[in-house]
């Protein structure tokens, strides 16, 4: 599902009103970020234990990570402030252009286009 101003896949849905993120609660709850929530966005590298080892939830207390049994084949993974203690650990399968939604999408959020070294996850 990826149209102009929108983006989709499995587990992401970038829409007209907020972003989607299925998998994310226990058992498979649903979280839904607004954007206007979305204070930066920072593409991270995925490594063994920085959370491509990870397919759900996190070691971390500052991180989630929701569901996504593919993330061990993905390289990037976009980590979003939203002003709360917890930040969701994002793996789309197209982190680019997931970002060039979300960037248009949230006018006001600090947004990082080099990927850094991703948290402990």
């Amino acid at each position: 599902m990826t149209r102009a101003g929108t983006y989709g896949d499995r587990w992401i849905a970038c829409t007209e009103g907020d972003i989607r993120i299925r998998g994310y609660y226990f058992p498979w709850g649903s979280k839904r970020i607004p954007y206007a929530a979305v204070r930066s966005i920072r593409p991270v590298e995925l490594s063994l234990l920085r959370g491509r080892g990870r397919l759900w939830g996190t070691n971390n207390p500052r991180y989630w990570a929701h569901l996504d049994p593919r993330r061990p084949q993905k390289q990037i993974a976009l980590v979003l402030d939203i002003g709360r203690r917890v930040r969701p650990f994002l793996t789309p399968d197209d982190p680019d252009a997931c970002l060039a939604v979300l960037q248009a999408r949230c006018p006001s959020a600090e947004v990082s286009v080099t990927p850094t070294r991703g948290p402990l996850v």
